[in-house]
Order: C-alpha cells, then structure tokens, then sequence
C-alpha cells in the first residue's frame, strides 16, 4: 500500500475506538456512532495513542494501554478551586458534572468540571476528566486523506458536516441568485405594464381626435 495512505504527520485520520478504565469501565467510544476525525501531529489526541497510530494504515485495528505520563497527566489536586458563585451571570444553569469554560488574565481559554454547588461557592476541577488515569484504547483506522490547507491552518480536522454546512449555504446563495433572475423577469414585467399605460395614453389621445 502507498505511503500515502498510511497514517503519518499532517494527514486527517478517521478512527473507531473503545477506551477503557483500569476497570474495564467504557469511558467512551464512537461504537453505533460515526468515525472520528483527527489532525495527525496535531496534538489533538494523547501522545500513547497517537504513536501508537503513527505509520498505521486503513483497516489497521490494535489496542494500545496509555499510562497519565502520555495520556492526561496526573490528577492535581490543586487545580481544583473554589470561587464566588457571584463570578456566574445570572440566569446560567450550574449543576454538578456540567463543563465551565474560562480565559485567565493572558487570554488562554480552558474549561472545568462543576464538582459542587453551595450557597456562596462553586467547585471547579480544572484537571482533565481523565488524569491520572491508565486507559486502554481499542482502535481501528477508518480513513486517511491529506489535510486540507484550511485544516493545517487552523491545526485540527473539520468534519464532514462541515462542508456540508458550506455546501448548503452555497445552495442558499444559488437560490439567492434564481431570486434576483426571478426579480429580473418582474422588472420586465413592469416595463410591459409601462406599455400598457402607453396603450391607454393613446386611447385618451385617440379620445380627443375625435
């Protein structure tokens, strides 16, 4: 098979994949759902499974365990903060489990996961819902394409639902366009109407000769 196909830095990469817990829990997985999308050497996904995909290509299926060192990092406990309920608008919703999303003086956004409401305060864990965990992904490589220069550009995969957006929207701008043909055809129209009163003017004309 071409090199071209196999999976390597710069190309967008479809993957079905189960991961597991030290458990054996399912956290996640793309099972009765579509393929998932990523950017190769992005930084999209954690660094374990990534090299694990390096140099894989269509229909490739393996497992690969991912310890916190190159998955998630570990759990932090101070990354968990209280603040002032006051910080939220009123009227968001707020309830445990819900994600927040954030951005530090620097402008760097982030995002945390409610762990407790009180009167006054709000518990956010800013770790990721994963660190300090070992995982085990089940994978197999469903896709591999060459990014796109917009996808290199702005460092992830888009999705094909995407384009398809912009498909649609380009059908919008088409029916746009049979509008004003139409609105054409309406002004033709009126220069008819304009001969019509032209028709009358010349009865009235006839009129007075008479």
């Amino acid at each position: 098979m071409a090199l071209s196909d196999h999976v390597a830095k710069d190309k967008v990469v479809e993957i079905d994949y189960t991961v597991r817990d030290e458990t054996g829990t399912v956290l996640e997985t793309t099972e009765g759902d579509i393929a998932m999308p990523y950017l190769h050497g992005a930084g999209e996904l954690a660094a374990g499974l990534e090299a694990a995909l390096d140099g894989r290509t269509v229909g490739d299926t393996f497992s690969v365990t991912v310890t916190p060192a190159d998955g998630y990092g570990d759990y932090d406990p101070d990354s968990v903060e209280m603040v002032d309920r006051a910080v939220f608008p009123e009227g968001v919703p707020l309830e445990v489990g819900a994600d927040v999303y954030f951005m530090d003086e620097n402008g760097e956004s982030g995002n945390g996961i409610v762990e407790a409401i009180n009167d006054d305060t709000v518990t956010i864990d800013y770790n990721h819902p994963y660190a300090g965990k070992t995982l085990t992904f089940d994978v197999e490589v469903v896709g591999v394409r060459d990014a796109t220069p917009e996808e290199l550009e702005h460092g992830h995969a888009h999705a094909d639902d995407e384009d398809e957006l912009w498909e649609d929207d380009d059908e919008e701008w088409d029916d746009d366009e049979e509008w004003d043909d139409d609105d054409e055809e309406w002004d033709d129209d009126e220069e008819w109407d304009d001969e019509d009163d032209w028709d009358d003017d010349d009865e009235e004309w006839e009129d007075d000769e008479e």
